[in-house]
C-alpha cells in the first residue's frame, strides 16, 4: 500500500516555502492537503460580516488553485485542497481515517487554545494509530531557541533582539523547496467543491474595496510594491498619512507569505547598509519576541505580565468607553484612528500605540477591554502581538512603556500628522480646519470656529476629558502600586 500523509493547513495558507508540506512531501508518496473552517472559532465571532473570514476564504480558494497548478507543473496526477466546515478536531481525525493516512503534518501554533486543540487532535490520532507532527513555520526562532545565558526566556526586547540576530543565520532564512517534491501531491479523493462564503454563514464585506489583495498572489503584490519603499521605512513608518509600511501584517497573520522570505530580504538589504531594512528586520524580531512571551507566559492572555499591575484600579467609565469605541473623543487623531479601524479593519502601528495609551492612560480603562475591541475588528489580529502591544501601552507588560511616560494625543498628532492629512481622510468634518488647529479644535477661538464653519459639540464632539488632568490621575493610579 502506498504510504500517505495529510497536511493540515491553518495559518499558513500558501504552498511555497511551507515547512509541514515540505516534510510531508519528502517522506510520503501521497500527500493530501486540507483546511478546516473551524466552527468552534467561527461561531464565537461577533457578527456574520467579518473581513477576516472573507480574506481567509479568498486565500483558501487561491491556495486550492495554486496546489493544482503546482501538481500539474510537477507531473502529479492532481492536487488541490480538501476543505471542511466543522469542529477542527473532529474533522481532521475523521479525514485522516477516511484517507487512510499514516501521519498528519501541520505547522505549529502558539496560542494556548490552539495548543490545547492540537494536543487533543494528536491524542485522538494516536489512539487510531496515526502519527502527528508539527513544525516551526510561523516564526523565525521560537520557544526555547533564544534564551539568556542562564537558560531563561528574555523579558526585555533589546537583549532578546541582540541574541535573536546572532542566532538568525542563513539556515533559518533558507526556504523549503516544496516544488522539488510536488510530484507526491495527491488529488482530493473526489471532486472537491469549495464552500461559498454564504455556505459558511458569512456575508461579503467591503474587503474588495480596500487596497488589500488576498492570497499568495496578493502577498507578493504587496511585497513587490514595498521593496522600493523599504529604504525609507525607518523614517516613514511613523506617519499614518504616508505610504511608509509594508501592509503585509494580515498576510503574515494567515501565512499567505513566508516569514523566511521577508526576513531574508530584510537581512540581505540590511547587510548592504539599508537603514530601513534594519528597522523592518527589528519589527520581525518584535513579532518573534511576543510569540516567545506568549508561549512561556500564557497567563498574559488574561492577566498582566507583571503581577503587581493586576492591582491597578481601572475605571468603569461606560460613557468614556463608548465615546472611545465610537470615535467620539474630541481628539482628532484618536478618532481618525478608530474610524480607520472600523471602516477598514486596519490601524497604523503608531496609531495603535496612541489610541491604546489614550484608553488606558487618559481614560483609565482596563487594557483588556481595548485588546478585545481590537480582536474583534483588526484584520491582522494576532493574540501574541495584540496582547503585547496593549500591555506595552498600559505599562503592565514585559519591556513596556514606563507608566510615567504618557502619550499626549495632541503632540503625537502634531508630530506624526503635521498637516492633518490622515485626520482629514477619516474625519472629513474637520476638512476646513487650518493645519495648526486640526490637532485640537477645542482650543480654537469662536471667531476661528466660525471662519471655518465648525460647531463644536454639533459637527465634532468636544473633548471627553482633559489630557493634563487625566495624566495626573494616571500618575497617581500607578504611584499607589509602584
Amino acid at each position: 500500500m502506498t504510504a500517505s500523509a495529510l497536511v493540515w493547513m491553518r495559518r499558513d495558507l500558501r504552498c511555497e516555502d511551507h515547512a509541514a508540506l515540505y516534510h510531508a512531501l519528502r517522506r510520503y508518496q501521497r500527500v493530501y492537503c486540507a483546511f478546516v473552517f473551524d466552527s468552534d472559532i467561527l461561531n464565537c465571532l461577533p457578527g456574520r460580516k467579518d473581513r477576516r473570514v472573507e480574506f481567509i476564504h479568498d486565500s483558501v480558494v487561491d491556495l486550492h488553485h495554486a496546489l493544482q497548478q503546482l501538481a500539474e507543473q510537477s507531473g502529479a496526477p492532481g492536487g488541490g485542497l480538501i476543505v471542511r466546515h466543522g469542529p477542527a478536531q473532529g474533522c481532521i481525525v475523521q479525514l485522516a481515517q477516511d484517507l487512510g493516512v499514516q501521519e498528519v503534518f501541520t505547522n505549529r501554533d502558539y496560542e494556548p487554545q490552539a495548543m490545547t486543540r492540537d494536543q487533543r487532535v494528536a491524542q485522538a490520532l494516536r489512539e487510531r494509530g496515526v502519527a502527528f507532527s508539527d513544525y516551526k513555520d510561523h516564526v523565525l526562532l521560537d520557544r526555547d531557541e533564544v534564551l539568556t545565558q542562564q537558560g531563561n526566556p528574555y523579558s526585555v526586547f533589546t537583549p532578546y533582539k541582540r541574541a535573536w540576530l546572532q542566532k538568525l543565520d542563513a539556515f533559518q532564512l533558507k526556504p523549503y523547496p516544496v516544488g522539488r517534491y510536488a510530484r507526491n501531491l495527491a488529488p482530493p479523493p473526489k471532486a472537491e467543491r469549495l464552500p461559498g462564503l454564504e455556505e459558511l454563514g458569512f456575508f461579503r464585506t467591503n474587503l474588495h474595496e480596500l487596497p488589500l489583495p488576498s492570497g499568495m498572489r496578493g502577498a507578493q503584490k504587496l511585497l513587490q510594491a514595498f521593496v522600493p519603499r523599504m529604504a525609507a521605512y525607518h523614517e516613514a513608518r511613523d506617519y499614518p498619512g504616508r505610504k511608509g509600511v509594508s501592509y503585509l501584517s494580515v498576510h503574515l497573520r494567515f501565512g499567505t507569505v513566508s516569514i523566511r522570505q521577508l526576513a531574508a530580504l530584510a537581512a540581505r538589504r540590511a547587510a548592504e547598509g539599508c537603514e530601513g531594512a534594519k528597522t523592518w528586520l527589528s519589527e520581525l524580531a518584535w513579532r518573534d519576541f511576543y510569540f516567545m512571551i506568549l508561549w512561556h507566559h500564557p497567563h498574559v492572555v488574561n492577566q498582566s505580565f507583571k503581577a503587581d499591575y493586576e492591582r491597578v484600579q481601572w475605571e468603569e467609565a461606560p460613557e468614556l468607553w463608548q465615546a472611545w469605541s465610537e470615535a467620539r473623543t474630541g481628539y482628532p487623531l484618536v478618532d481618525a484612528a478608530m474610524r480607520q479601524l472600523h471602516q477598514t479593519g486596519y490601524m497604523h502601528n503608531r496609531l495603535r500605540m496612541v489610541v491604546a495609551s489614550f484608553l488606558t492612560k487618559d481614560l483609565g480603562i482596563d487594557w483588556r477591554r481595548g485588546e478585545r475591541h481590537f480582536a474583534e475588528h483588526l484584520n491582522d489580529y494576532d493574540l501574541a502581538a495584540n496582547n503585547g502591544g496593549w500591555q506595552w501601552a498600559a505599562s503592565t507588560g514585559c519591556d513596556s512603556q514606563p507608566w510615567f511616560r504618557i502619550f499626549n494625543p495632541i503632540t503625537q498628532s502634531q508630530k506624526f500628522d503635521p498637516e492633518g492629512q490622515f485626520i482629514r481622510r477619516y474625519v472629513p468634518e474637520l476638512a476646513c480646519v487650518p493645519d495648526q488647529n486640526i490637532h485640537f479644535p477645542a482650543a480654537m477661538k469662536p471667531v476661528e470656529l466660525t471662519a471655518c464653519g465648525l460647531r463644536l459639540g454639533v459637527d465634532y464632539p468636544l473633548p471627553i476629558i482633559d489630557h493634563a488632568r487625566a495624566r495626573e490621575r494616571t500618575l497617581m493610579r500607578f504611584t499607589l502600586i509602584a
